[in-house]
């Protein structure tokens, strides 16, 4: 995957008639036309680069290119790495789950939220079971109660055809609550 950098015009690139010129101390030099600001560029050996080509007239600096472009491609990459995509996980539960199953499920939910992905939990029936939607209903209740500090409910349960569902997300600040639930417990 390449990044893509919005490209600065550059040198003869530059269409404007007159500049805003800033030398390559920094310091501004004012406006100029773009005849005398190439040739200023060509004489210190540098480019002249587009900087912000929506002001009246465009401010054009003397710089490097190369340099240049290489950091402001470098910092995109970096700002993409840290990026995290939040992905919905489903944990789905039967009407009569046992205990040690509940168990073991929540503690995949809680591996998602630790991920800080969303989480949807789907209680799914299957043939007579549909008569006794308030046992799902519970069983999503009794979830709830026992994340309560760790998950906010995007969407309540509702029931959609075979199922109910719920879907939540980690409290922003899950992290820190669990390292506080990890120094209790110790």
């Amino acid at each position: 995957m390449n990044p893509t950098v919005p490209k600065e015009k550059i040198n003869n690139q530059i269409k404007a008639k007159s500049v805003r010129l800033i030398s390559d101390q920094g310091n501004q030099v004012g406006v100029i036309s773009l005849a005398e600001a190439l040739s200023t560029a060509e004489n210190a050996g540098l480019d002249l680069v587009e900087i912000s080509p929506n002001a009246n007239p465009p401010v054009c600096k003397i710089m490097d290119f190369g340099p240049y472009h290489y950091q402001k491609e470098r910092k995109l990459r970096e700002s993409r790495k840290k990026q995290h995509i939040v992905q919905t996980k489903e944990v789905k539960f039967g009407p009569n789950t046992e205990e040690h199953d509940y168990n073991f499920k929540k503690t995949n939910a809680l591996k998602f939220l630790k991920q800080h992905n969303k989480v949807k939990f789907t209680v799914r029936f299957r043939g007579r079971q549909l008569a006794h939607k308030d046992i799902g209903f519970k069983l999503l209740d009794r979830i709830k109660e026992d994340l309560k500090d760790l998950i906010e409910i995007d969407s309540p349960a509702k029931s959609e055809g075979r199922t109910i569902s719920m879907i939540a997300s980690p409290k922003k600040d899950i992290d820190n609550i669990l390292e506080k639930l990890n120094t209790e417990e110790e």
